[in-house]
């Protein structure tokens, strides 16, 4: 199954933090399945470190080995991505959510999220 990350999902997960469930976790990690991590997500971390706002335990110079490792593939965004976001409704705002809505819209993803907003829109979640 191919997997699409939601930007608190990768923190949590480098973290260790309980609220991921063994369930995802066993997702994340098996062999059968492609797991991608959206440009976004990284963009979005990398503005909140710069802010203050957010702390990694894996600096960022050494994200792209942290993912290559686990096997985590980076999920550049496309114009057709861009378009889809003009087509979406406003349930949610955050301009980084809103593109990984889209990404997983147009390449066919199941998103795993804990974010009830993605609810709103057409797309497979595994929450």
């Amino acid at each position: 199954m191919n997997f699409l990350i939601d930007t608190h999902v990768l923190l949590w997960y480098m973290q260790g933090d309980h609220r991921l469930s063994k369930v995802i976790i066993s997702q994340i990690e098996s062999d059968r399945n492609n797991i991608f991590i959206s440009k976004a997500s990284l963009w979005e971390i990398a503005i909140k470190v710069g802010l203050g706002k957010l702390k990694v335990e894996t600096p960022l110079t050494e994200l792209g080995s942290y993912l290559s490792d686990k096997k985590i593939s980076i999920l550049d965004f496309s114009f057709p991505d861009l378009q889809k976001i003009t087509e979406l409704e406003f349930y949610h705002r955050d301009p980084f959510d809103r593109l990984i809505i889209s990404q997983a819209i147009n390449n066919n993803l199941t998103v795993i999220t804990d974010d009830k907003k993605f609810n709103f829109y057409p797309v497979q979640l595994l929450q």
